[in-house]
């Protein structure tokens, strides 16, 4: 099973035209900010954690804010693959978030920081995330609700739901390539 993410190509050309069309010389030379080269958002990261972040990286970030250590396992059938968790306090993620990774040779196809929030938090993270990466529209399913960002290969999700009065919210962070690249290997290494 190969997982690829991918914007469509000719949107972004058309985006990246009509940005360099609507700055004019004379306007670039005039700002500081705009003589600067543009920012690369194809890292996806949240709060410092990153898609295809390795898990030494995980744990400076993690013990930096507040959290102790991650812990990870081994999984029994394929020793490549890690289980993490970890926990951080930082008042800037609105207290105590719940870290899950999933990474195929030490490096994350997979993070999630998860906590309860309260509306204001949601608005924070929902606004941290929109002001690197654009704007998005939000889909709900049933209950929950989701916001998407994809950039080359990789993806950044959040996500929302009330239960029983209590708002949850997460954000996953994916690296499509690798991914890709633990399911290719695990292909070739089959019978």
């Amino acid at each position: 099973m190969t997982l690829t993410l991918r914007a469509p190509t000719l949107a972004l050309a058309m985006l990246a035209l009509a940005a360099s069309a609507s700055v004019s010389p004379a306007a670039a030379s005039a700002s500081p900010a705009a003589a600067r080269p543009p920012q690369d958002t194809s890292a996806l990261q949240f709060h410092s954690f990153r898609a295809g972040a390795r898990l030494d990286e995980l744990d400076q970030v993690i013990r930096r804010l507040d959290g102790g250590r991650l812990r990870c396992e081994r999984s029994k059938r394929d020793r490549r693959v890690s289980e993490c968790r970890g926990t951080v306090r930082d008042s800037a993620l609105g207290g105590a978030v719940k870290v899950w990774v999933s990474a195929m040779d030490s490096v994350a196809g997979v993070i999630t920081l998860s906590a309860g929030v309260d509306g204001e938090t949601l608005d924070r993270w929902r606004g941290l995330i929109e002001s690197r990466y654009g704007r998005v529209g939000a889909k709900a399913q049933g209950s929950q609700w989701m916001m998407q960002w994809v950039r080359r290969g990789r993806m950044l999700r959040l996500t929302w739901r009330t239960d029983r009065g209590e708002r949850t919210a997460s954000v996953s962070l994916v690296d499509g390539r690798v991914l890709d690249a633990w399911g290719e290997s695990r292909t070739t290494a089959s019978p």
